[in-house]
């Protein structure tokens, strides 16, 4: 293979509210932070350990605006992007490094509100229609039936 690939696919729940910065020129950036989480059984004591990654995402323009209106915290996405490293200098001098994901794509998953419910609800009976959240990946096309015995 001679080219190179920098792709990065999460599913995590947001650790805050969306940071909206706006430009002069119109454009705008989204930011926030976004948890995804490891659990296993320690071998050494059987118990179960549960390890928090954070990630730092970056939304722009459309994209940002739309993860601002739908988005809060506790909210599940999926989110697609690529790693970024920026260099800055802090207030006594230093050089600080910051690596971001740059979202190219995001597909919004549950809201921590339809979570909430579904916790509490889990007994009852499902009678509400689903409220449908506005999705910017392309669902898959559903392969019709076959009679085919194979």
């Amino acid at each position: 293979m001679s080219g190179t690939l920098n792709k990065v696919m999460l599913i995590g729940h947001l650790g805050d509210e969306v940071k909206m910065h706006y430009f002069e020129g119109g454009g705008c950036v989204g930011r926030f932070p976004l948890a995804t989480n490891e659990t296993y059984t320690s071998k050494q004591t059987n118990e179960r350990v549960t390890n928090t990654e954070w990630h730092n995402i970056v939304v722009r323009n459309k994209g940002a605006e739309i993860c601002e209106k739908y988005l809060s915290k506790g909210d599940k996405v999926y989110v697609e992007g690529r790693l970024k490293t920026r260099k800055w200098q802090d207030e006594s001098g230093n050089e600080r490094y910051s690596t971001e994901i740059q979202c190219t794509d995001f597909t919004f998953l549950s809201t921590k509100k339809e979570s909430e419910g579904n916790a509490s609800n889990a007994a009852a009976p499902a009678a509400q229609k689903p409220v449908a959240k506005p999705q910017t990946a392309p669902q898959p096309i559903k392969e019709e039936e076959d009679d085919l015995p194979f």
